[in-house]
């Protein structure tokens, strides 16, 4: 609740009641981090053995945030926030944590960012980095979405090419009509016309149409959500589009088939970290076969990082208590409207989760 919104149950004015809290109720003047909280803000007593790290925006710059996954996003869980995602910047903070408390740490979870990485090596030495499985299968449905976007791009410039074949056909009948009525002069009849009804001159142009009704191009604009989904997740309507689509785009169904095959990977809750090495070579093989650039580049990055990647099968973390922590800083941050004085923000924030 904001100051002004408790200002109008008490019948105050609530900008006062903010000032008051501000400066004088809530002891953010006497705060020890106060000099440097547009920067930075450091709480070393909220370190455990379970960590987290992310980016967020804050004031239209991006915040580093270090928290602790025991903390549960309450009182416990802000271990650090530096403004910028510059490894250089990042550890010249985190490395005023006390090195005893820093080796202590046994793994942390991460995005696919290398600045993160880079961060977590140098002042977690002993902590093993597991890169976030939701933002791996992220990657991969991102080449899928951009495969999905160039064949709506062809579809719509063949919409286009069928459009202006469909004026052009318009003027040559008109010219025709024109030509014929100049040789062939009719005398004004009286009465009802004879003869077939006369085609308009701007006849409107109308997309082939599929089976279930749609175009072409609103076929791969209504499958969007549906691509990023299981089979069993779709209505029976949506099924009966996935498959004309798949039929349309058979490219596609090998697309969506190769990302299927990885996430039923990480879905397994029986595969150890050298069970699931064997099952994601066997997966690179099924990429080889697979023509298409988009595919292969996802199918890269996480081979490139696939050490990192299996550390999920250890103790199958993932990023979300981050994920979670920043969804409240937003909900915070909407509250009060926005983020007008930083220092004061953070201030609260340590004040919630330090």
């Amino acid at each position: 609740m904001t100051a002004r919104s408790l200002g109008k149950f008490y019948f105050t004015d609530g900008d006062t009641l903010e000032r008051c809290y501000k400066e004088s109720l809530s002891g953010f003047r006497e705060w020890d981090q106060l000099e440097h909280a547009q920067d930075w803000v450091l709480l070393p007593d909220n370190m455990g053995e379970h960590l987290s790290i992310d980016e967020t925006s804050l004031q239209d710059d991006l915040f580093t945030f270090l928290t602790n996954k025991d903390g549960h996003c309450q009182q416990g869980t802000l271990i650090a926030a530096v403004r910028g995602t510059k490894a250089e910047d990042v550890l010249n903070i985190l490395l005023q944590i006390p090195a005893e408390a820093r080796l202590k740490v046994k793994e942390i979870t991460a995005d696919l960012s290398e600045s993160m990485a880079a961060i977590i090596h140098q002042a977690f030495p002993n902590a093993i980095l597991t890169l976030d499985c939701f933002h791996i299968m992220r990657r991969c449905l991102d080449a899928l979405e951009e495969l999905r976007l160039r064949f709506k791009r062809d579809a719509q410039a063949e919409i286009r090419r069928l459009a202006l074949e469909h004026k052009k056909k318009l003027e040559r009948n008109a010219k025709r009509r024109r030509k014929n009525r100049q040789k062939n002069k009719r005398k004004k009849a009286k009465g009802k016309r004879r003869g077939r009804k006369p085609k308009r001159k701007n006849e409107k142009f109308r997309p082939p149409v599929l089976p279930n009704g749609d175009t072409t191009v609103e076929l791969l604009t209504r499958c969007r959500c549906a691509l990023t989904q299981t089979p069993d997740k779709w209505s029976e309507n949506m099924k009966a589009r996935m498959n004309l689509l798949f039929e349309l785009y058979p490219r596609l169904k090998e697309a969506y088939d190769v990302v299927n095959k990885l996430r039923a990977i990480f879905r397994s809750s029986t595969l150890t970290k050298e069970t699931a090495k064997e099952k994601f070579q066997e997966w690179y093989k099924v990429v080889n076969h697979c023509t298409l650039r988009e595919v292969k580049s996802a199918r890269n990055a996480v081979k490139s990082r696939e050490d990192e990647v299996l550390n999920y099968f250890l103790e199958h973390s993932t990023n979300a208590a981050a994920e979670s922590f920043n969804s409240k800083i937003k909900a915070f941050r909407a509250q009060l409207r926005g983020v007008s004085d930083l220092p004061f923000f953070m201030f609260r924030l340590c004040r919630l989760f330090g």
